[in-house]
């Protein structure tokens, strides 16, 4: 039994098709599960309770978190150290192997290509949360009472991103409708993006390989990455329409959040736009055999099916 937390979201359901390609048999959790690629074993619960976080984890084999919160570090700070409690104690009730799909805010700003052996010098207090989060994970298989795994990505584009992606809402959503598109921060540096494809199936591959577990894996993702440039003329030459953008500043991020609280949370993390932003998933590329997605091959199949 394989066991989805925070189903619905793009990774969850990329995650989903191919354990059901491979013929698994899935379980998907959130708080109102809807079926996806066939699979019609749906748990409605709140993992922000131990109780239906057991509950849901019942008889599983390997339990993939996956889960989303609204874009608040108070949000954030509030319920992920309730959440990762909770999965951590069930898992380890149920004998269950874990794997977290993480993100590279715990890193902070990196002076150079993003490794798994990066420690946590986190510059935002999102970041500072999901280190907390990451390194009571580990931890725990320290100390030998968990078998889990991160799995980080970098941000992602791809097909059904277009509520999450940065490339899908602000630059194909904005072309789409013959709109100037946008940028966030520098567009002259290098920014490193995950097609949701590939992570779906490295999260799958990982769950696969026992040798693979308590440690950390970045999920592949194509390098050299494009610069905010470089992705405008991708994107704009693949859709037939002129690059036109304009940039998001520090300062146009501070005034749009002033109405809006996602916008606001983004200044915090500026830095990521503003630096190059190189993910390194070598490793992985390695050890599986496994050639990320180009980044004009994601674009072509982002646009396709979106």
């Amino acid at each position: 039994m394989y066991t989805i937390l925070g189903a619905g979201g793009v990774i969850a359901n990329e995650l989903a098709k191919e354990l059901v390609k491979n013929g698994k048999q899935v379980r998907l959790v959130s708080r109102s599960p809807q079926a996806v690629a066939g699979i019609t074993d749906l748990v409605a619960a709140d993992i922000t309770d131990a109780a239906q976080t057991r509950r849901a984890v019942a008889g599983a084999t390997v339990v993939f978190l996956t889960a989303g919160l609204k874009y608040d570090h108070k949000v954030w700070g509030a319920l992920w150290p309730r959440i990762m409690t909770n999965v951590i104690e069930a898992c380890k009730a149920e004998g269950a192997k874990l794997i977290f799909f993480d993100n590279v805010y715990p890193y902070g700003l990196v002076n150079g290509p993003m490794k798994e052996s990066e420690s946590y010098h986190p510059v935002s207090k999102k970041g500072k949360i999901r280190a907390a989060i990451a390194t009571q994970l580990m931890d725990e298989v320290k100390a030998g009472r968990l078998t889990a795994t991160i799995a980080r990505a970098a941000d992602f584009y791809g097909p059904g991103a277009d509520k999450t992606g940065f490339l899908n809402l602000l630059i194909i959503d904005k072309f789409r409708k013959n709109s100037s598109a946008m940028w966030l921060g520098k567009d002259n540096v290098t920014h490193s993006y995950t097609f949701t494809p590939d992570a779906g199936r490295g999260l799958y591959l990982l769950s696969q390989d026992e040798s693979s577990f308590n440690q950390v894996w970045h999920l592949p993702t194509s390098n050299p990455a494009p610069d905010g440039k470089g992705y405008m003329a991708l994107i704009a030459a693949q859709m037939g329409v002129k690059p036109k953008y304009m940039k998001l500043n520090g300062f146009l991020i501070g005034v749009s959040g002033l109405f809006d609280t996602t916008i606001r949370e983004l200044g915090e993390m500026l830095y990521q736009n503003n630096y190059p932003y190189i993910f390194d998933s070598s490793k992985f590329e390695k050890h599986f055999n496994m050639k990320p997605t180009s980044y004009e091959e994601g674009v072509k199949l982002t646009l396709e099916q979106q």
